[in-house]
């Protein structure tokens, strides 16, 4: 039961580490094998999809490491295949999420916006950023989860319509 009604998604988690959907479902299925062969020495109080995306997340990563292989030709087809995907109601929908995603970016206090701008489009590191504006590691990732909190919410509409998106990428 728990094979069953947890796979697709777990499956859709390890793609977007992998972006290989039989490369996701074998780790999903090692994982899963992994879960079985340690059942009794899992804290069961603990719910086991945080165990499962934990170590999913963790083979995706070690699978990462291990098949750094890919190149600029093997990207650029990717983005070719995608581009061709595309309709032009998309765009509409791109736009306004790119605006909803601008107004939620500046909805936020302005040591956490900066912050985060840091992060997700400076590519800083926690460190870095805590070194840059003089504050500890530990308040750039409350003030990081705070804005992405924001965010999770702000923008909980278009999850849909992301995920519906994605979905087609593997179709």
């Amino acid at each position: 039961m728990l094979f069953k009604s947890n796979f697709k998604d777990l499956c859709f988690f390890a793609i977007h580490y992998v972006k290989d959907s039989d490369v996701a479902k074998d780790i999903v299925q090692e994982a899963f094998f992994s879960l079985w062969q340690k059942k009794d020495r899992i804290d069961l109080s603990k719910p086991v999809r945080s165990y499962m995306t934990s170590a999913i997340r963790n083979k995706c990563l070690n699978y990462i490491r291990d098949h750094k292989k890919f190149s600029d030709t093997i990207l650029e087809s990717e983005d070719q295949y995608f581009k061709s995907h595309y309709k032009p109601h998309d765009r509409l929908i791109e736009e306004e999420l790119r605006i909803k995603i601008k107004t939620s970016i500046e909805e936020l206090p302005v040591k956490c916006r900066e912050i985060f701008v840091l992060s997700r489009y400076e590519k800083l590191k926690y460190l870095e950023i805590a070194d840059r504006l003089q504050i500890s590691v530990k308040t750039v990732e409350t003030q990081m989860s705070k804005a992405l909190t924001h965010l999770r919410i702000r923008l909980a509409e278009f999850m849909t319509i992301l995920l519906i998106s994605f979905i087609r990428l593997f179709d």
